[in-house]
This record gives C-alpha cells, sequence and structure tokens, in this order.
C-alpha cells in the first residue's frame, strides 16, 4: 500500500483542530475527512467517524494495525508541516 497523494486544508480558526486532510492509496482509493490534532504530546491524527446511537463516536475508516497507522500518520503530519510553508494552501472554516 502506497499513499500517493496527500490533499491538505488548512483550518483558519484557533483550537486544536488544525487542518482536514483526504489521502490517495494507490491511485485507486481515496479516505477523506482525516483531521489533523494539535494534543497536549503532539500533533496527531484522527481517522474519519460518525456519532453512534450510544453517543460514542465510532471511526468509518481506520487501520487494521499499528504500523500501517504510523505510517499514515508520519506521512501526513509532514505533508501538513510542508503546507504550514506553503502561502497557496487552501484554508476553511472549522467543521
Amino acid at each position: 500500500m502506497q499513499i500517493t497523494d496527500v490533499r491538505v486544508r488548512k483550518v483558519a480558526k484557533e483550537g486544536k483542530l488544525k487542518a482536514v486532510v483526504s489521502i490517495t492509496i494507490d491511485d485507486e482509493f481515496v479516505v477523506h475527512d482525516i483531521k489533523v490534532i494539535e494534543g497536549e504530546k503532539g500533533m496527531f491524527i484522527a481517522m474519519p467517524s460518525k456519532k453512534a446511537l450510544d453517543g460514542e463516536y465510532r471511526d468509518i475508516a481506520h487501520p487494521i494495525n499499528s504500523g500501517t497507522r504510523e505510517r499514515i500518520q508520519s506521512t501526513i503530519l509532514a505533508k501538513y508541516e510542508e503546507s504550514l510553508e506553503d502561502e497557496d494552501s487552501i484554508v476553511v472554516d472549522e467543521m
């Protein structure tokens, strides 16, 4: 599995949510609405989720193992850092 494209949409408002990302895998499959969040221990990603009937949030799509999660996270965070230097990035309102 290769992440062949990462699209970063930075969030304009102040807060922990810094960006919303879409990734393309193997030029064939896209995952939208991955969130880049600034936590107490640093930046991390949150996979797309939906609120269940019990009020809990459940991931819609997620990696099966920690190695894949780390690879996706490091790729996204590297692209996010690049986007901070790029003045042409798109800025969207907080979701």
